[in-house]
């Protein structure tokens, strides 16, 4: 088993590290999201353990990038953020578990064996939704077989709406996914770039509209 693993505190980084290595893994560390980035382009990485406080960001928004590379790994999210709606926000936008800080090695090696059990998911390289389609190699989107452009934070929050399209997603998944750690994020910052986007594609007759759920989160579903 090869290990990404995404973690800035080097006292934990080096214990995990070692633990992980005398159980026969592989693990390769790293600090912040733009070496991991890096890291995953391999495509050789079994599982990704991901803290979500790192120095250039959260990680959860890394997870949209760890769903694109070759071997799209599953994701343990490791934090001390441990409010039901943090850990609400991670699975949200994607994340197969979510482990507490402090934790004990015995569980996260039982949780790394669970989600390693399951079946892998089959490459998605593009993601179809009514009459819109999400290319996740060349990052474009296309209603009705034509390109529709999007501005970055527009693509970034279709692509999870598109990922998750007829369930919930959380405001504070999108926002995750989203805005940087050093993004200035009001308490409706994320509600400009989705009325943007909604009227795009009910300009192009998408056959898709963004629903508010109230003190929740956003919903993609299929026009009635």
């Amino acid at each position: 088993m090869r290990i990404l693993l995404v973690e800035d505190e080097p006292d934990l980084a080096s214990a995990l590290s070692a633990a992980l290595t005398r159980r026969d893994c592989l693990v390769d560390h790293v600090e912040t999201l733009a070496d991991a980035e890096e890291a995953l382009a391999s495509g050789v990485h079994t599982l990704v353990l991901l803290d979500r406080r790192l120095p250039d960001g959260d990680g959860v928004s890394l997870i949209p990038a760890i769903r694109r590379s070759p071997s799209a790994p599953p994701i343990i999210l490791l934090t001390a953020l441990d409010d039901v709606r943090d850990r609400v926000t991670g699975l949200d936008a994607g994340a197969d578990d979510y482990v507490a800080k402090p934790f004990e090695l015995d569980e996260l090696l039982a949780r790394m064996r669970a989600v390693l059990r399951r079946p892998p998911p089959q490459a998605e390289r593009t993601i179809t939704v009514a009459r819109a389609s999400l290319d996740l190699d060349a990052r474009t989107v296309q209603v009705g077989g034509e390109p529709l452009i999007l501005p970055r934070r527009e693509l970034l929050a279709f692509e999870l709406l598109m990922r998750r399209a007829g369930r919930v997603v959380t405001r504070e998944a999108l926002e995750a996914v989203v805005y940087g750690q050093d993004d200035f994020v009001g308490q409706s910052a994320i509600e400009p770039h989705l009325s943007r986007l909604r009227r795009r594609l009910e300009e192009r007759e998408a056959g898709l509209e963004i629903l508010g759920v109230r003190g929740v989160g956003y919903m993609l579903r299929v026009s009635a």
